[in-house]
This record gives C-alpha cells, structure tokens and sequence, in this order.
C-alpha cells in the first residue's frame, strides 16, 4: 500500500473551532486575507481559495451574508455572484489555460454542500484527464501547486494595481 502524507489536514482535522460556528462568516470576519486565502473582498462577497481544491486554482464566491439558498440573497448580491464569478473564470484562464471550467453550488447537505447553511458558488478549471486514477480508484486528489503558488498566481489577476498582502 502507498502513503499520502498530507501534513497540513493535521491541524485543521485537530483544532477547536471558535467563532460563530459557521466557517464562511468566521473567514469572513478575519482580516487575516493571506492566511484565510481570501484574495478578494467585494460589497457582498469575497473571493476565496479551497483549501481541499479538487484542482489548483479551485476557487469559491462566497457572501457575507450568512444564506442557505440563492434565493434568499438580494439581486445586487446575485448579481454581484455572478460578476465575480465572470473575473475568476477570466483569471483562471490566464492563470492555467484550463481547457473547461465547472461553475456551480451544492445548495443543502443531500446536494453534498459541505457548509450547507452558507451558500456558496465553486469555480473550478478543469482539463482532460485531470480525473485519473488516483481520484477513481484511491479517492486521493493529487494537487501539484501549493495554496501559497496559486495565492501568489491569482491575486494579481484579481487586484489589478494592487499590492500583495
């Protein structure tokens, strides 16, 4: 049998959660943006790296507004999803010329949402063969690109002009 050493699940799998008990609202409160991979704060969202991509550059458009369902957010908000959603696509692409994008929400825990109280959008670059064995038969993701490479390669496509935190 071969090994997968993931260090970095350690401290998330053993820590004590503290906060308002919804992980979406607590990222959203810190101002700690590097840390939380958070690369862009809007009106009603922020711009945020999964830290357990199915891809590199797996981002996700998450509200402030603490909402189950998108209907529950006002249209500004709506609307505001979706143009971010439109410069992540574009980011991504320039990023890691991805040859398909996934774009969508699992609204609710049977739809496998994994916060399912807070609603978010996932956009994710996608490449033939990029589902191979390893995700088959191991149930194991192999990323080849840090969370700190895909920060560093993002964050300028989404802050134009601005500096790095």
């Amino acid at each position: 049998m071969e090994h997968w050493f993931t260090p970095w699940r350690a401290a998330y799998i053993t820590s004590e959660r503290r906060g308002s008990g919804c992980l979406l609202c607590d990222l959203a409160a810190s101002r700690s943006d590097r840390e939380n991979l958070i690369l862009r704060r809007s009106e009603h969202h922020y711009i945020l790296i999964n830290r357990y991509p199915y891809s590199n550059g797996h981002l996700m458009v998450v509200p402030y507004e603490h909402r189950a369902a998108l209907a529950d957010l006002p249209v500004e908000a709506r609307a505001e999803m979706m143009e971010l959603a439109a410069k992540c696509e574009r980011a991504l692409v320039r990023a890691y010329q991805p040859q398909g994008m996934n774009v969508g929400m699992n609204i609710g825990k049977p739809a496998g949402a994994g916060v399912p109280d807070h609603l978010h959008l996932h956009i994710l670059p996608r490449w033939s063969g990029d589902t191979n064995f390893m995700t088959v038969v191991g149930a194991t993701r192999v990323v080849p690109e840090s969370l700190d490479q895909t920060y560093d390669r993002l964050y300028p496509l989404l802050n134009p002009g601005r500096e790095k935190p």
